[in-house]
């Protein structure tokens, strides 16, 4: 078994490393994304604020991010979100 030290002096088994940082690392990517999900409900409800209630942009933005729940690479999901919601508002405001 291979194990590698850290600089506080604790062991960690190579198979446990994986895990924890694996798991470290989806709750980081996972906060990064609801925040920048929630820049654009906000940038999109002072874009829209004449022609959509914030209801509807809070559910065109929710729409658009359901259609990327199983994509596993998450870096652009709140770009492709916005995108996305911002074509359904523009069609829905005529």
């Amino acid at each position: 078994m291979i194990t590698k030290t850290w600089r506080f002096r604790m062991a960690i088994p190579a198979e446990a490393e994986e895990h924890i940082f694996r798991a470290g690392d989806d709750v980081a990517v996972e906060t990064r994304e609801e925040e920048a999900i929630r820049g654009v409900v906000e940038r999109l409800t002072s874009a829209y604020d004449k022609t959509c209630t914030p209801e509807q942009v809070e559910a065109a933005v929710a729409a658009a991010h359901a259609d990327f729940s199983e994509r596993p690479v998450r870096d652009f999901v709140p770009v492709l979100v916005e995108r996305k919601a911002r074509a359904v508002l523009n069609e829905a405001s005529g």
